[in-house]
């Protein structure tokens, strides 16, 4: 009996497609990692640097630079490929020279005989992975977006620091766009199984006076707040993506707010937006519809909408 051997494809080593080959090996989630950049250098220092942290790690991961033709027998291709914004610039900014090379990477992976699944970083994240499931052909549960999983990371963090617990007790989606439009279902944020409206309550002394909207905001532009500082975001993004590879690899039916295709849920259809969805080897095996209220419906919808009307802005990929 032959044991197959994990292995992932990273397509682009800038400072997300590293961070996020560094995650893997420190973690060792996986047996193999294959760097693919068009600067081939890159690639290739990407790999000599990280195969010096084997020998102090638990576990030897194998780590070679690569081409597309590689990818046939590769479980999970990480798409991290795409123009950073500009200051001043949203995510959406970036969208024309993103499609543009997610198109010339998606063909020939595709081609290689390539049959697994697609973890699309590339911004802006829900029309790229809208955009790689239409060129790539594989069932919708094989391509994901990393989506609002970031966002939900960063929301968490915002209300643990307001309540003082650990932020792994707070129990929240960022959800829609991951962009300026997200929104957050607050009726159904628990600290613990305690509703948070209740939180509020019972402690003013604690929260004192709490602006949601003011949270949410700051939730989507934390990125910038990075960015302002330190010139881009990597550690985050980087640890929800590899939160999601393991989630798939383990097949740990984990609940993850990623991007994904919308047939019916939430009333949207033929769009990719970031939802809680459940994760196992498989890729998204189903969405958690959660029971929102009329106006966070209509905050889901209107940032739906902006994703909707973004995907237009790609037809010409879709038709050629």
């Amino acid at each position: 009996m032959i044991i197959k051997k994990s292995k992932i494809a990273i397509v682009g080593c800038g400072l997300v497609g590293s961070t996020t080959a560094f995650s893997l090996v420190t973690q060792g989630v996986c047996d193999e990692i294959l760097m693919i950049d068009i600067n081939k250098e890159k690639a290739l220092g990407e790999v000599l640097d990280l195969r010096n942290t084997i020998k102090y790690l638990e576990r030897n991961v194998k780590i070679v630079c690569g081409d597309y033709a590689d990818c046939a027998d590769v479980d999970l291709i990480v798409v991290t490929a795409g123009p950073p914004p500009k200051p001043g610039q949203s995510r959406l900014d970036s969208l024309d020279l993103s499609a543009q090379i997610a198109a010339s990477i998606v063909e020939p992976i595709m081609k290689s005989g390539f049959q697994g699944i697609f973890v699309v970083i590339s911004n802006p994240v829900d029309i790229m992975a809208y955009l790689i499931y239409k060129l790539s052909g594989l069932p919708k549960n094989q391509v994901i977006g990393t989506g609002t999983s970031l966002d939900t990371a960063r929301l968490q963090n915002f209300l643990a620091d307001l309540v003082k617990v650990d932020p792994r007790s707070i129990y929240a989606y960022s959800m829609g766009e991951h962009g300026d439009s997200q929104m957050v279902p607050w009726s159904v944020v628990t600290v613990a199984g305690k509703s948070f409206q209740d939180i509020i309550t019972d402690n003013p002394q604690i929260v004192g006076d709490v602006d949601l909207d003011e949270i949410v905001s700051k939730t989507a532009r934390e990125g910038w707040e990075i960015y302002n500082r330190k010139g881009t975001t990597y550690f985050g993004i980087a640890s929800a993506c590899v939160g999601i590879i393991k989630a798939i690899l383990h097949d740990e039916n984990k609940i993850i707010p990623v991007s994904t295709l919308l047939e019916g849920e939430y009333g949207q259809f033929d769009v990719y937006a970031g939802i809680p969805g459940i994760l196992n080897r498989t890729g998204v095996s189903d969405i958690l519809e959660i029971h929102m209220t009329e106006e966070e419906e209509k905050k889901f919808d209107a940032s739906v909408q902006v994703i909707r009307q973004n995907i237009k802005r790609i037809q010409v990929y879709l038709q050629s």
